[in-house]
C-alpha cells in the first residue's frame, strides 16, 4: 500500500523552513565564513568577513531577515514514489507556506508580475521543482534566492572541443564579470551536460549541497577544488573589495549530454546562502 500525505502537510514545513533559512544561516555557512576569515589576507576583506559574522548573529538573535533581499521563492520536492497525495493540488499548498512565511515573518516581497510590474503582494508564486525518487519519504528543500546573485546566472552552449579546461575558463569568466555585484563571498554552482533548459536547473540544484562536502565522483570533485582555488585567485575578494576569498565552494552537478554539445551553466549564490530541508 502507498503512504497517503495529506497535502496539507507540506504548507507547515514550507513555512518553517523560509521562516528559518531567511533568519539563521547554516552552521556550514558559519563554518565557511571562520574559514575565510582565517584565510583572507586583505584587512578589508577580513573586515567584511568580520561583519558578516556579526550580522548573522545578530539576525539569529532579534529573529530578523539576515538579508534584506529574501528572494525568490525556490521549492524542490523529492517525492518517494510510494507516496500518494491527498487534498489541495501540492502547487496551491506549497504556495500557502510561502505566502504564510513572508507575511507573518515580515520579509520583503519581491515577486511581481513582469507585465505589469505590479507586486503580488505576498512573494508567490513559488518556483517549484520536483522529481520522483525511491521510496515511501518526501524531502523538502527551500532556497531563498536573492536577485543580485540571479541576475548574474550564465548559461552557454559550448562545443565539446573546449575540454573540461574551456568550461573552467566559463565558470571563473562568469564570476569575474559578477564582479561584486553577486555580493561574494559566494557559492558557485555549476551545472554540465543536459540541455540548455535542464542544465540551468543542475546549477541551482548544486547550491543545495552542505558547504564542505565535495561532488561524490572523484573526478568531479577534483574540478570542485581546482574551479575554486582559480576563482580566489581573481583578487575581487569580500564583498568586491580586494582580497583572497572570493568564493567559499564551488558546487557541481552534471548529466549526460548529446555529443555535438557541452552544455554549462553557472548560477551564483550571494554570501548569505540561506536553504533549508526538512524529511517527511
Amino acid at each position: 500500500m502507498p503512504r497517503v500525505i495529506s497535502s496539507a502537510e507540506i504548507t507547515a514545513v514550507v513555512k518553517e523552513l523560509f521562516l528559518r533559512s531567511c533568519v539563521e544561516l547554516g552552521d556550514d555557512v558559519l563554518a565557511a565564513y571562520r574559514q575565510a576569515l582565517a584565510e583572507e589576507e586583505s584587512p578589508l576583506g577580513r573586515q567584511v568577513l568580520t561583519s558578516l559574522l556579526t550580522n548573522a548573529q545578530v539576525a539569529k538573535e532579534k529573529q530578523i531577515a539576515c538579508c534584506q533581499d529574501t528572494g525568490t521563492a525556490i521549492v524542490y520536492l523529492q517525492i518517494g514514489q510510494e507516496v500518494s497525495w491527498q487534498g489541495a493540488p501540492l502547487d496551491a499548498c506549497i504556495n500557502e507556506g510561502v505566502r504564510q512565511a513572508y507575511r507573518e515573518g515580515y520579509l520583503r516581497m519581491s515577486i511581481h508580475d513582469p507585465l505589469s510590474g505590479k507586486n503580488t503582494g505576498d512573494n508567490t508564486p513559488a518556483v517549484i521543482h520536483y522529481e520522483v525518487v525511491a521510496g515511501d519519504q518526501v524531502t523538502v528543500q527551500v532556497l531563498p534566492k536573492g536577485g543580485g546573485s540571479e541576475n548574474m546566472t550564465r548559461l552557454g552552449m559550448l562545443l565539446p572541443a573546449v575540454g573540461l579546461n574551456g568550461v573552467g575558463e566559463f565558470v571563473v569568466e562568469t564570476v569575474v564579470l559578477a564582479g561584486g555585484k553577486a555580493c561574494p563571498p559566494l557559492v558557485v554552482g555549476v551545472g554540465l551536460g543536459a540541455s540548455a533548459d535542464a542544465v540551468t536547473w543542475l546549477a541551482k540544484k548544486a547550491l543545495l549541497r552542505p558547504l564542505g562536502q565535495l561532488h561524490p565522483n572523484p573526478k568531479v570533485a577534483d574540478l570542485e577544488k581546482d574551479w575554486l582555488a582559480k576563482i580566489n585567485d581573481t583578487g575581487i575578494g569580500p564583498l568586491g573589495m580586494g582580497g583572497r576569498i572570493t568564493a567559499l565552494a564551488v558546487h557541481i552537478e552534471t548529466q549526460g549530454c548529446h555529443i555535438t554539445g557541452l552544455p554549462v551553466a553557472v548560477n551564483l549564490q550571494c554570501h548569505a546562502h540561506r536553504y533549508g530541508k526538512a524529511v517527511l
